[in-house]
């Protein structure tokens, strides 16, 4: 093994073999800003898998850098209380029309002022070209020159904790992209005992495997001390294979929790699963994998379909109001049952666990970029319906995330987005993509990643914000983002003080209260195009209106609804009459049976 030196002084140093084969070599002068490679086996010149920097790409040389160099004014910052998270998901090149992180510090005011103040980055590592989603990333420490380097991100992670806003990466630990990945070069990485669907599984359980688990875990460190990131959100665990004594997720939690105590702060880790299954979130002193939070996928596809209807053409499990009922109180909606999309018994329940484990949305990177037009929600239904959408998810005793531009319905498409030099990789991918649409139904051609437009069509259109309904739909966001922040009942993530009531195919209300039962909330769905009364159950009133999405105010028209002059109602089992597609909160305080 050899170090070869190309800045700013090109030579070549032999390293020394220790007893377990790892190959070492001090140099007094690897200052930062040193260019270096690799070279295993004296010929060929490869990068840094630990490398910190790539500016020249996947294949170039890595770079030392110094993280000392940077000047944090974040000293106060201590963190947010997970249950306060209002996540936004973004990527760092299509936010901004610069595609970078200095760009998108421009934009936290914006977010700030909606009521945001969490943002989770898709993965921000090094990868092919310029433009790619991050999840064919090859250098797990290496920040992605397009979107300004190490000190870009910095930069952006420290401006967000002066303006009250946490930061959240998503990382990728269930395999290592395809071009650029020379890990098998320096050790067994891999394992072939497990696959995925991207590519070789990483070896955490099989010979040689302590110094893959140590990759992973020293790179779950630096992010967490180098770049201050408040938590991290990890790609489909459920792809991380490990039958050693200690799961690897167990290792994790240990040392998260050390590296908490030590920073005084919180350090959340959140989890991508497709198991179903709440052992993802228990502590590993009862047997779980120790992560603070999981997405909860059941909660989008129930209501998905009831906003979209060609949806269940993609979700062929879900069709009833009465799932996304089960998605509000209990959290999985298949909790062991057949399922025919899997062909098999699936999930069990996590009827029990408390709100605050679970993060819901109604679109994400995933849901537009699997679709071959790349359309977001919002350019498949109506007005109407994103209103509604946003109130669902809003409402929820969850953390809730929205994705970028959803918050006033910007109709660029999220397409997948790439820029690969290995033409035979290129090929494979597109002959890969068209062959998984066609096996998932889909008759439209998907669109070409390699194409530049197809990652430009993908850039947010922010002039949008204050622009008709899409000003109109900011404001709504902002509305219920509010009462989520002030209402005493959307503190609480207690489950146990949830009820859910349905009537026909297509109303849903949830009633919600604080532990002590004096204040109630209650939020009526309407999902049909028929106005459904509702009754309510035999509490005492007055319950006052809080938010209603068909007063003036709210409607993309000048023409008023008519409505059932309800504002207060203090007899027991009094009917609401809830319009077509909308939405009725309601709060009743000192509220009893």
């Amino acid at each position: 093994m050899q170090l070869h030196i190309v800045f700013p002084e090109e030579k070549r140093v032999d390293m020394l073999k220790d007893d377990l084969g790892y190959f070492t070599v001090l140099l007094e002068d690897a200052v930062p800003g040193t260019k270096y490679f690799f070279s295993p086996d004296h010929q060929q010149d490869i990068p840094d898998p630990a490398s910190q920097y790539q500016p020249e790409g996947v294949h170039g040389p890595s770079e030392v850098i110094d993280h000392r160099k940077f000047q944090w004014t974040d000293i106060a910052w201590k963190g947010l209380p997970l249950q306060e998270l209002v996540i936004y998901e973004l990527h760092p090149g299509t936010f901004t029309t610069a595609g970078n992180f200095d760009a998108a510090i421009e934009r936290l005011d914006d977010l700030a002022d909606t009521g945001i103040n969490a943002i989770e980055l898709m993965p921000v590592i090094a990868c092919p070209g310029n433009r790619n989603w991050g999840y064919d990333g090859v250098y797990p420490f290496a920040v992605h020159q397009a979107y300004g380097g190490p000190d870009a991100l910095k930069r952006f992670v420290n401006t967000c904790h002066e303006k009250g806003i946490a930061v959240i990466l998503d990382v990728v630990y269930n395999h290592i992209g395809p071009e650029g990945n020379y890990f098998e070069l320096y050790g067994p990485y891999f394992t072939d005992k497990y696959s995925t669907p991207w590519g070789r599984a990483l070896n955490l359980d099989r010979e040689w495997s302590d110094g893959v688990r140590n990759f992973i875990l020293e790179n779950i460190r630096y992010w967490f001390e180098y770049f201050h990131i408040d938590g991290l959100r990890i790609d489909a665990v459920h792809e991380m294979y490990d039958t050693g004594a200690v799961n690897f997720w167990e290792q994790v939690s240990h040392n998260v929790q050390q590296m908490q105590q030590q920073q005084g702060r919180p350090l959340y880790m959140i989890a991508e699963s497709d198991l179903n299954s709440p052992r993802v979130i228990q502590s590993p002193d009862t047997g779980g994998w120790g992560f603070n939070v999981q997405w909860l996928d059941d909660f989008h596809h129930a209501l998905y379909v009831l906003l979209y209807r060609k949806g269940r053409e993609q979700y062929v499990d879900f069709n009833r109001i009465e799932q996304l009922a089960k998605a509000f109180k209990d959290g999985f909606v298949h909790t062991g049952e057949y399922v025919q999309f899997r062909k098999r018994n699936y999930g069990t329940s996590s009827a029990g666990v408390p709100g605050d484990r679970f993060i819901v949305f109604y679109n994400n990177h995933d849901q537009a970029g699997n679709r071959p037009d790349g359309k977001k929600l919002c350019s498949l239904v109506d007005f109407e319906r994103l209103k509604l959408a946003a109130a669902v998810m809003l409402t929820a005793p969850y953390i809730p995330m929205i994705f970028m531009g959803d918050e006033y319905g910007d109709p660029a498409p999220f397409f997948y987005f790439t820029d690969h030099g290995d033409e035979t990789l290129i090929n494979d991918m597109r002959k890969g993509r068209k062959v998984a649409f066609n096996e998932n139904g889909w008759r439209e051609e998907p669109r070409d990643p390699q194409d530049e437009q197809t990652f430009l069509q993908s850039k947010l259109q922010w002039s949008l914000r204050t622009e008709g309904k899409h000003h109109l739909l900011l404001q709504w966001h902002k509305a219920l983002l509010g009462l989520r922040r002030t209402h005493a009942v959307m503190k609480h993530f207690n489950k146990s003080n949830l009820q859910t009531y349905t009537a026909g195919q297509h109303l849903l209300a949830v009633h919600r209260r604080t532990d002590d039962g004096r204040q109630h909330l209650l939020s009526v769905f309407n999902f049909s195009e028929q106005t459904q009364g509702f009754s309510l159950p035999e509490w005492t009133g007055p319950w006052n209106k809080l938010l209603h999405s068909k007063d003036l105010k709210w409607m993309d028209t000048t023409v008023e609804p008519e409505d059932d002059g309800l504002e207060l109602l203090v007899s027991p089992g009094s009917t609401v009459l809830i319009h077509p597609l909308s939405v009725r909160i309601y709060e009743c305080r000192y509220c009893g049976r």
